[in-house]
């Protein structure tokens, strides 16, 4: 049976070793508010059991679908940068959150507290251009020798480029190219949810809060089996 854990605490700032043993025992943060926990309820009222994500960056290659998501993008311009939020950001975020129906989140701020720059880890983000307009963005904490994706959003009438999908692969081509060991992709869930497309990562791991192991995902990483599932 899976514990139930409901942790949370608050901290300005956090070393770049320590975001890694954070990052490997299950916590993630927005803005100052740490937290981990094991289940949340569903739209429908049901439980769903949490399970934090984690890809192998030595042995991750990405599949044919995702390789598609690159390609039909080549035509965008893209950068990484120290994260920020401006007027631009704020205004993408107002559009991209209308696509929610449950928990819709309130600000930018609410994922990245008021001013990410200053921690409480280094933080970058990814902004992605058509030309001069900013249609995708997405914000990655950096540790030691691991990363964690915080948080991506986009233009919903751009949606065909799989702009979500593309600013992940974005952070993953970075981490890697950085010599980083480990990039941690957020939650999902055990059940179906909204998250799946997380699972379907190769070299993908999940946390065992039972053990607190990482364990492969079986088959392609579409579903999520062993003592946690």
């Amino acid at each position: 049976m899976t514990p139930v854990l409901d942790d949370a605490f608050i901290c300005d700032s956090v070393p770049a070793e320590v975001m890694d043993q954070a990052w490997a025992t299950g916590w993630r943060h927005f803005g100052r508010q740490f937290f981990r926990y094991s289940t949340q309820p569903a739209s429908d009222g049901s439980l769903q059991t949490i399970t934090p994500l984690r890809i192998d960056l030595a042995s991750c290659t990405f599949t044919k679908s995702q390789r598609r998501v690159l390609s039909k993008n080549t035509d965008l311009r893209t950068e990484i940068v120290p994260a920020a939020i401006d007027a631009e950001l704020r205004a993408l975020f107002q559009r991209h959150k209308q696509r929610f129906t449950h928990n819709i989140p309130d600000t930018l701020e609410t994922f990245l507290g008021p001013d990410p720059a200053r921690g409480p880890c280094e933080c970058r983000m990814v902004r992605v251009f058509d030309g001069p307009r900013l249609i995708a963005a997405s914000y990655l904490d950096v540790g030691q020798h691991s990363a964690s994706s915080v948080y991506g959003l986009f233009e919903p009438s751009d949606s065909k480029r799989s702009l979500g999908i593309f600013t992940l692969l974005l952070e993953i081509q970075h981490c890697r190219a950085a010599g980083l060991r480990w990039f941690y992709s957020g939650y999902a869930t055990q059940e179906p949810s909204v998250y799946d497309y997380k699972k379907q990562f190769r070299s993908t791991q999940y946390l065992d809060w039972t053990t607190a192991a990482w364990l492969p995902l079986q088959g392609d990483g579409v579903s999520l089996r062993g003592s946690a599932a």
